[in-house]
């Protein structure tokens, strides 16, 4: 993912991205998305297939609606993030154009090119924004960060081997090391 040259961009110019390409807009610069790789797609599979499962299971009425899927930080529409992973649960944040606030909890697969934005940028955005949980799934390290934004600064760090439970379903347990990648 990288910054488009040195103009200040808004939300119209995600808008007239040509068909296909993709970009995230942040503090009025574009950041492109690169396709993702077929590992990135089977660790969003996975998640969301096991995510969507529990909240069946349990008749939630949170929603998951993975990438590309327009997440609004702010009204102004100038914060547009694209998470691999948006988990909502106040269903009239949700129209056709996006979300409109924070998810509860979004999921970003790191890839090298998006390494900066998730590690930092997003971080800091999400938690500004109130998102509650925020993990960092990076197959290269084969490690998740799980940020409780709600009670600490400092992650939780498993690896594809652990049995992880996100803090907003205590009894969900995602065992990566069912994942095949």
């Amino acid at each position: 993912m990288s910054a488009a040259e040195n103009k200040t961009y808004g939300i119209q110019d995600i808008y007239a991205l040509s068909e296909g390409k993709r970009a995230e807009l942040l503090d009025g610069q574009i950041y492109y998305m690169a396709p993702p790789t077929a590992t990135h797609q089977r660790i969003l599979n996975f998640l969301s297939t096991e995510i969507n499962l529990y909240i069946r299971k349990k008749h939630g009425s949170c929603e998951v609606l993975p990438a590309p899927f327009a997440v609004f930080l702010d009204a102004d529409k100038e914060k547009y993030f694209e998470p691999d992973i948006s988990v909502i649960c106040e269903s009239e944040k949700v129209d056709d154009s996006g979300c409109h606030g924070a998810p509860d909890w979004i999921i970003e697969i790191v890839s090298p090119s998006s390494r900066n934005m998730d590690y930092y940028l997003k971080l800091a955005e999400y938690k500004k924004a109130g998102v509650k949980e925020y993990w960092i799934v990076d197959p290269m390290k084969e490690i998740i960060l799980v940020y409780p934004m709600e009670s600490s600064d400092a992650p939780i760090i498993c690896s594809f081997k652990s049995k992880v439970n996100p803090k907003l379903y205590e009894d969900l347990e995602i065992d990566f090391a069912k994942m095949k990648i």
